[in-house]
């Protein structure tokens, strides 16, 4: 029998290297250091919230666009952190987690063949997102430590056809954040190609070292042409709550709401009027959480340093990178990956995962330092081991 042939776009896509590493981590009973989760449950404070809200308000269909509490606190939010003057009901949408929003944005702003540039390494949903619309994806490939892109660079990457750029600050996997004169470039490009900048903002709260989070729409020029996606999940140290906020211009936020009722709808109720409680907490409390994680960075940092490990600076994320030549590792990134799993019991994610394939090894591995004290230390442990085993150059 004869099957129908499936969507090549999916169908030429295989396990995504997060959930290999996280399924094989809990077979072995390896120490996952891959996947960006913290050890602990989030603000406490805002799970009570949902759970008072599960059994005392509605758990019915939430409106579309989100509930009315929710769009205003995520517009307050913003005004009060980053500036941004936004109308709750024309500039913000609720969509069910990051992802969704950018899948929103995708199907909603390009048409087929349409470019869009992408910087690698980048978060691995955007090139299938972008071939699923039917979009030709066009890679700008950056490199250690600095991570960032060259007017050269953009020169060769714009054509008549882009319709659209995405970027990610803080950078997931490279944890770098677009510096101002790096927005003002792409800014100029953009404008010139009245093409779409889609900015992947959700770890917006994590930066470290007394940084300065700038977003899209703090650049000017773009405040018509951008879309800031943040994320709850990522403010509270929630992940699997997959709530996420669009900002953007009216008529982009009108757009991309045709494209989210029919992908999700709307929310879960009680999870958006606990981040509503949540964006209302005082500034103490993320800074608070800020330093602790920076404190873990360095801790992490240091432990590996002192075993001969050479990392890359860390200015956002829950991520430290290490360079495997300068730590004396003569593997290319997914060979070390699979050697210190199953070997030294300890998973890590290669960067070139967030590449396409075919294009030149990029050297380095991604831990996730949101952990406990303990998990760190047996972390360095595991990793000294992996380094031992996989031979000093």
């Amino acid at each position: 029998m004869t099957l129908p042939p499936l969507n090549p776009v999916y169908a030429g896509l295989g396990t995504t290297i997060f959930t290999t590493m996280s399924a094989m981590a809990a077979e072995t009973g390896a120490l996952n250091l891959g996947q960006g989760f913290p050890e602990t449950d989030g603000f406490p404070e805002v799970r009570e919230a949902a759970a008072k809200a599960l059994i005392d308000r509605s758990n019915q269909y939430a409106p579309m666009k989100g509930q009315a509490a929710l769009l205003e606190a995520v517009a307050e939010f913003y005004g009060r952190t980053q500036g941004l003057s936004l109308d709750p009901a024309r500039n913000v949408l609720i969509t069910s987690g990051a992802t969704e929003a950018l899948a929103a944005a995708v199907f909603s702003l390009i048409s087929p063949g349409d470019e869009v540039i992408v910087f690698e390494p980048h978060y691995d949903a955007y090139a299938p997102l972008i071939e699923r619309a039917g979009g030709v994806v066009v890679r700008v490939r950056l490199s250690p430590p600095d991570w960032r892109f060259t007017e050269a660079q953009l020169t060769e990457a714009f054509s008549r056809r882009t319709r659209m750029v995405m970027v990610t600050t803080p950078n997931n996997p490279t944890t770098r954040l677009i510096p101002t004169e790096d927005w003002a470039l792409l800014a100029r490009f953009c404008i010139e190609h009245q093409a779409y900048v889609v900015s992947d903002e959700v770890w917006e709260q994590v930066v470290f070292d007394g940084a300065t989070h700038k977003g899209v729409l703090n650049v000017p020029g773009l405040e018509t042409l951008g879309v800031k996606i943040g994320s709850a999940g990522k403010l509270f140290a929630l992940t699997g709550w997959k709530v996420g906020f669009v900002c953007a211009h009216e008529r982009l936020v009108s757009q991309m709401a045709k494209a989210h009722q029919f992908l999700t709808f709307s929310t879960p109720p009680m999870l958006q009027s606990a981040v509503a409680f949540g964006l209302g907490l005082p500034k103490s409390r993320f800074v608070e959480e800020v330093a602790a994680l920076q404190r873990s960075r360095e801790r992490w940092r240091a432990g590996l340093e002192a075993e001969g490990f050479r990392t890359l600076p860390s200015e956002g994320t829950y991520f430290l990178n290490i360079d495997l030549p300068g730590s004396g590792i003569a593997l290319e990134g997914e060979s070390f990956a699979r050697r210190a799993l199953k070997e030294a019991g300890v998973a890590v994610i290669p960067l070139d995962a967030f590449c396409a394939p075919g294009g030149d090894s990029l050297p380095v591995v991604r831990l996730c330092f949101a952990k406990s004290d303990a998990t760190l230390d047996r972390g360095i442990e595991r990793l000294t081991v992996a380094r031992r085993l996989c031979g000093i150059v």
